[in-house]
């Protein structure tokens, strides 16, 4: 058995990581931590909160009194770092908190890590780094060679966290992987990204709000397609590398938007067009070559077959998403367990 730190478990991909972990690997012990901010639901976690080798853990990871006391506890053999703040949008309005939690919260990680062991440490990371692409240059993609270039508060944040990453791996010999991911979607994805408000707005018949003309470009991995990409990198991955994780799925944001219409049988005149957003990215499109020449990995979910699954399941799903829309998910830790475990759920 090896007992697993997962950071910002209560969000989306960390969330479906869990899931993912303890169904494909059901003798290891996770151990799940998360602030519980806006985008921190517990109530993805439910199905396994009784889970014997499943401990909830009500922790910033820029706390390092109490991360140092959870490191003492568990004495874990891996670590795999999910929490960010995530959203461009909010960091442009506030940089500052991007800075605290992705990069001081890394560095924290990473000194328990070294002070209990040297322990196994994994960052999860984002294309974003990589600035972006051309629209004209579809022959272009971003390799783990590209140099970093980045367009935003929060991509600059994840960037200064890879490089520290890899100065703990070069100084200390911290033994670390870091994965750059293109954009997933599927169950869990909090309604302020893309795919999953277009789903919710539609069912509810209210405006699609789309920046600019729509043209922007990604690249989209279906999320369990990343959860076994990171399983892989963390037992089989070179330390000292990064590793891109790319969906060979890439859509226009406007096509992504129809489709969605489409699946629901509403309407285009839904669509309603913004102001773009500042220094707002093109095109991101990641070359996996690596990750599958090394590790053998490729994604198993074209994009057709993943939207249907993520749109069924937001349609079998409606409370999770309603009740964050409305704000009552973030009373649901507070309900169910109060104070009287200081934040720890054992």
């Amino acid at each position: 058995m090896s007992t697993i730190i997962v950071t910002g478990g209560a969000g989306f991909i960390g969330g479906n990581f869990v899931h993912y972990h303890l169904k494909e690997h059901p003798e290891d012990r996770i151990v799940c931590i998360d602030k519980l901010t806006y985008a921190g639901n517990l109530s993805t976690l439910a199905s396994v909160m009784n889970n014997p080798n499943f401990r909830f853990v009500k922790l910033d990871i820029c706390d390092r009194e109490g991360i140092f006391k959870l490191f003492e506890e568990e004495k874990p053999d891996v670590v795999i770092n999910f929490a960010a703040e995530s959203h461009v949008d909010r960091s442009i309005e506030d940089p500052g908190i991007f800075l605290q939690t992705n990069i001081m919260g890394t560095a924290t990680m990473m000194d328990a890590c070294r002070e209990y062991g040297n322990i196994r440490y994994h960052q999860v990371s984002t294309d974003e780094v990589y600035g972006d692409l051309p629209l004209d240059r579809p022959d272009l993609f971003f390799t783990e060679t590209t140099p970093i270039h980045t367009s935003s508060p929060y991509s600059s944040s994840k960037a200064g966290a890879d490089l520290l990453v890899m100065a703990y791996f070069r100084t200390y010999g911290l033994p670390v992987t870091i994965s750059r991911c293109s954009n997933n979607y599927g169950p869990y994805h909090f309604p302020e990204k893309l795919i999953p408000l277009m789903i919710a707005n539609c069912l509810n018949d209210k405006p699609l709000p789309v920046y600019g003309e729509g043209k922007n470009v990604r690249d989209w991995l279906y999320v369990e397609d990343h959860c076994k990409a990171i399983d892989l990198i963390v037992r089989n991955g070179s330390v000292g590398e990064v590793y891109n994780v790319g969906g060979h799925n890439e859509m226009a944001n406007i096509d992504i938007v129809k489709l969605i219409i489409k699946e629901l049988g509403k309407d285009e005149s839904l669509i309603t067009y913004v102001t773009d957003r500042k220094g707002h990215d093109l095109r991101y499109a990641i070359d996996p070559t690596k990750i599958h020449n090394e590790l053998g990995w490729l994604p198993e979910t074209k994009f057709a077959d993943g939207i249907k699954k993520t749109i069924k399941w937001y349609l079998d799903n409606r409370s999770w998403w309603e009740e964050i829309i409305s704000g009552e998910y973030q009373k649901y830790y507070d309900k169910m367990y109060g104070d009287s475990n200081n934040g720890d759920y054992l």
